[in-house]
């Protein structure tokens, strides 16, 4: 044994001890909702493709058409082979959506926020982050040598003593959250934190991973989390995902023209990464044609939810995505176990992804799970005194 297999053992024995070691499970994703794991048909409670659109007929037939005609893959940065067509095509389409001059297409969302926040924010700047913003906020934020300040969980009250007191000591600002948290579902108070960004100086980002495609109200469903505020709140940095609604992959920011420019000339992520290929492109291009002319259809993944929490009397949620606390780690992958024997698939939430002490089932709701289907999951969970 060497030393690099040594250490990495040791590494991994605590981590095995408390339950922490992750296992990937071989598992082909089928269309409505199913999958298939050990020969077994099971329903899927897990997946972020809350529209279907990876099985979408119109989303597929879109990719297929667009390897026959461009290829496989994109060969290069877009940089160094040229701005494909269906690329700029896709960047208008997300302007549109968002409501925003201009837009930059990302390989995907994690590369799309370690390459935005670098480029925005330097060492003698600030960002104030929610405490449960996602890993890759994160990480692009620690890139940055800036001073990073952590606000309590839509805490609009601590933001605002953070801000009073350090902003300013410093050039820049930028405060980061998610639109709709990924592992509790509920909706960062993006009217509240644009007047605070309007009021002292400071540039507002979103990751609206779990927003787009599947929230809004009115004209606005399927805009994602700003467009569940009246009036619109001003939003200077919005970014988001291909890879979860959209059914396709890659990561995006909507902004205005001369801070795309900036992305495109400065985010090391785009500069110095493999564009998207072809058929990724035009499966997203597709998705949004069916997001901007079917808005009943974009509503189905939270009404499923919303059924889903009366039936077993949760708070209304406010995304697709709705929790069920358990608290032990151990106990939570039972759960998790047992739900699986039964023909669901739901993933078990471990720590660090959340905090200790709050592991939990995650359960998401797609357009085409049927009321069955969540009638059978809910008889499954009472069965086994989960909920």
């Amino acid at each position: 044994m060497t030393s690099l297999d040594t250490f990495a053992k040791e590494k991994l024995k605590p981590l095995a001890d408390q339950g922490l070691q992750r296992h990937l499970q071989l598992t082909e994703r089928t269309s409505g909702g199913k999958a298939q794991r050990d020969g077994r048909q099971m329903i899927s409670f897990c997946c972020n493709d809350y529209l279907n659109f990876t099985h979408h007929p119109k989303v597929r037939q879109a990719a297929k058409d667009a390897i026959d005609r461009y290829g496989a893959g994109s060969g290069a940065s877009r940089l160094i082979t040229g701005n494909h067509p269906l690329i700029a095509e896709l960047e208008n389409r997300l302007a549109r959506l968002k409501g925003t001059e201009d837009a930059c297409v990302f390989s995907s969302g994690y590369l799309a926020n370690i390459g935005i926040i670098p480029t925005l924010i330097g060492q003698q700047d600030i960002i104030f982050i929610d405490e449960l913003s996602h890993a890759c906020l994160r990480a692009g934020s620690s890139l940055t040598g800036a001073q990073i300040v952590t606000f309590p969980h839509n805490d609009m009250d601590q933001l605002q003593s953070q801000i009073n007191l350090l902003r300013p000591r410093h050039q820049n600002a930028l405060i980061v959250t998610d639109g709709v948290f990924s592992m509790d579902g509920d909706l960062a108070p993006l009217d509240q934190l644009s007047r605070l960004a309007r009021d002292n100086d400071c540039w507002l980002m979103t990751d609206d991973a779990h927003g787009v495609g599947v929230i809004g109200h009115g004209e606005g469903m399927g805009k994602g989390s700003r467009h569940m505020f009246d009036p619109l709140p001003d939003i200077p940095l919005q970014m988001g995902t291909l890879s979860k609604a959209i059914g396709s992959f890659g990561g995006y920011l909507c902004a205005s023209k001369p801070v795309i420019d900036l992305i495109k000339t400065r985010a090391r992520s785009l500069i110095y990464t493999t564009a998207l290929p072809p058929a990724s492109v035009a499966a997203a291009l597709a998705a949004l044609d069916i997001i901007e002319t079917e808005p009943e259809y974009c509503s189905r993944p939270l009404k499923n939810a919303r059924l889903f929490a009366r039936l077993v009397s949760l708070p209304e949620p406010a995304s697709p995505i709705v929790p069920v606390i358990i608290g032990d780690t151990e106990k939570t992958m039972k759960f998790a176990k047992l739900l699986e024997d039964d023909g669901f698939l739901v993933t078990g939430i471990r720590p660090p992804t959340v905090a200790f002490g709050t592991a939990r089932l995650r359960f998401t709701f797609s357009a085409e799970h049927q009321e069955e289907d969540i009638r059978a999951l809910t008889t499954s969970l009472k069965k086994h005194g989960i909920v």
